[in-house]
């Protein structure tokens, strides 16, 4: 299924819908099957590599992602993180801005990469692919320029300038971009097969479709030309109204969520690869497997490329849903 999926990636035709995800889709399960906590695997290496690895080992899921978090960019910037080290099941958060104002972004050296863990998710990334590289498709998964401003910048000023200066948040995303596209280049050159950029905070389905085009889509566009094929890019909510600007991004695949209706999606996004879009909260996370078993169909009855869910894993998602994903 690996070569099949690659294959999918590179734009080339296959007989399968395949069943896999390029976001964060570990589970309680799985970290307990390694004798792993949530907190200790994101400042390890090998503990990092065998959480994303558990869950091919318990589904057959054909991928695997790291990092395990959308923040190491933001850490490598000078971002200090809660890696709620007090056990619970939470993912590492910014803990406060470090920018005031958009103005400030411009300023953030980019030309080191090597700071925060990123070398350390680079050798994790190794790890795993001498693991189980020859069995499933790795994503080396990275925020959107947006999403990753959102951690580093007060967001009312931000807002604020977006609407009095906005060439000045087009400059910081420009100055993101750049930096993003580095880590995204060590994390293919590290093992990752592929690179997921999770534009979550500037989904047009959050963000508005003006505000996208005005904003968002300019940076998408420069991040998606720095980077090797293959791009996937996972936006979250509604997006339905911007379908036409999706497809204007660069990037070879478009994961949407369980927000939008994924038969208007495949008709309108027709020369881009469509990845979704099952529920993960009320389908994988508390549905039954018969329910898991109609989203699934219906998502290939839509003509969807790959059947993906459509956001991170909710952690205590029962395994058995994600087999049954996979049938």
């Amino acid at each position: 299924m690996r070569e099949e999926i690659l294959k999918l990636l590179s734009g080339k035709k296959i007989n399968s819908q395949p069943a896999f995800s390029g976001l964060i889709h570990i589970t309680v399960e799985g970290l307990a099957s390694e004798g792993l906590s949530l907190h200790e695997v994101h400042k390890d290496a090998g503990k990092m590599a065998r959480a994303a690895a558990s869950t091919f080992k318990l589904t057959g899921m054909p991928s695997a992602t790291l990092p395990l978090d959308l923040c190491a960019p933001a850490e490598a910037l000078g971002a200090e993180l809660n890696f709620y080290e007090g056990g619970e099941l939470q993912f590492p958060q910014v803990k406060k801005f470090i920018c005031e104002s958009a103005k400030e972004i411009s300023g953030l050296e980019i030309e080191d990469w090597e700071r925060g863990r990123i070398p350390l998710i680079c050798e994790a990334l190794k790890l795993l692919k001498d693991d189980i590289g020859k069995e499933v498709a790795i994503s080396g998964l990275i925020p959107g320029p947006y999403t990753l401003l959102l951690y580093l910048c007060n967001p009312i000023n931000l807002f604020m300038e977006m609407k009095k200066e906005p060439q000045v948040v087009k400059d910081a995303l420009g100055h993101l971009s750049l930096f993003l596209a580095k880590i995204g280049k060590q994390y293919r050159n590290a093992g990752a097969d592929f690179i997921t950029i999770h534009e979550m905070g500037g989904s047009p389905g959050f963000i508005g479709p003006a505000r996208f085009e005005q904003f968002i889509l300019p940076a998408l566009k420069d991040l998606h030309t720095q980077l090797p094929s293959p791009r996937v890019l996972s936006v979250c909510g509604n997006v339905t109204k911007s379908f036409a600007a999706l497809s204007q991004t660069g990037a070879d695949a478009v994961s949407i969520d369980q927000t939008v209706e994924l038969a208007a999606a495949r008709s309108a996004l027709k020369d881009t690869l469509l990845f979704g879009n099952l529920d993960p909260m009320a389908t994988l996370f508390a549905g039954d497997e018969d329910s898991v078993r109609e989203s699934t169909r219906k998502a290939k009855e839509a003509r969807a490329d790959a059947i993906m869910p459509g956001c991170d894993l909710v952690m205590q998602t029962p395994i058995k849903n994600l087999r049954e994903m996979l049938k």
